[in-house]
């Protein structure tokens, strides 16, 4: 399976972090936030990689080279920053058939594993978490049917009728590439892939939902010392 790894921002709310290097490269526990990513990737199965690059990319290029513990690597690059589902189409050449995705500045506490898993039932799978009202209003939520199947997806609702939002882990089919195409972008000039997933699930695809550890979403140097937490606890435990 190839794992997609969007990576072209910049990380501005990093600050100084971010100010010679991409966020990718920021340490975490020791080692480049995107190290954590990839290996996340491979652990779960994942036999090849396709990194999404943007800002300073040559960076990333030289410190990871073509291969990370001896899975190949693949450079796609974003010019314009213009949403998780843009960025998500570039990777449409390299990729064949359903594919893992997890965020490029995400790091997780345990395997992703399970959201592989499931699309041996479904045809998709979303890692979720809950979250509170106020920030479920802020970003994408899921809602579901009884047996945890994804019925639809509302981005940033003003009164959010599920408090499910995904975690930047996802399990994919080829044809999202093409709702990805058919996107239109929104108010702040993005193409959203939640509308793209949404646009399967109306199409009749059956989309899992998946409960996963914790993780930290690294956007700021507190999450960066969170994240080190995180990793530093699971060396610990022999995870």
């Amino acid at each position: 399976m190839d794992a997609v790894i969007p990576a072209a921002g910049r990380g501005s709310r990093l600050g100084e972090l971010t100010a010679d290097r991409p966020k990718g490269l920021v340490g975490v526990a020791g080692r480049p936030l995107l190290a954590h990513v990839f290996e996340t990737a491979v652990d779960a199965g994942a036999d090849a990689l396709v990194v999404i690059v943007g800002y300073e990319a040559a960076q990333i290029v030289d410190r990871f080279g073509d291969v990370f513990e001896g899975t190949p690597i693949t450079y796609v690059h974003q010019r314009e920053r213009l949403g998780l589902g843009h960025a998500v189409l570039q990777a449409e050449p390299h990729v064949d058939g359903t594919f893992l995705l997890v965020n490029g500045d995400n790091v997780f506490a345990g395997s992703v594993e399970p959201a592989v898993a499931a699309v041996r039932e479904a045809d998709a799978a979303l890692a979720v978490e809950e979250v509170s009202p106020e920030v479920a209003t802020t970003t994408g939520v899921i809602e579901t049917d009884g047996a945890g199947r994804v019925t639809g997806l509302v981005e940033k609702p003003a009164d959010p009728s599920s408090r499910l939002v995904t975690t930047g882990c996802y399990v994919l089919p080829e044809d999202v590439f093409h709702a990805c195409a058919l996107l239109r972008p929104s108010a702040e000039g993005e193409y959203q892939l939640s509308e793209a997933v949404g646009l399967l699930v109306r199409a009749g695809y059956e989309v899992e939902t998946v409960r996963l550890g914790e993780r930290v979403n690294v956007n700021t140097p507190e999450d960066v010392e969170q994240a080190s937490e995180l990793v530093r606890g699971e060396s610990g435990t022999g995870s």
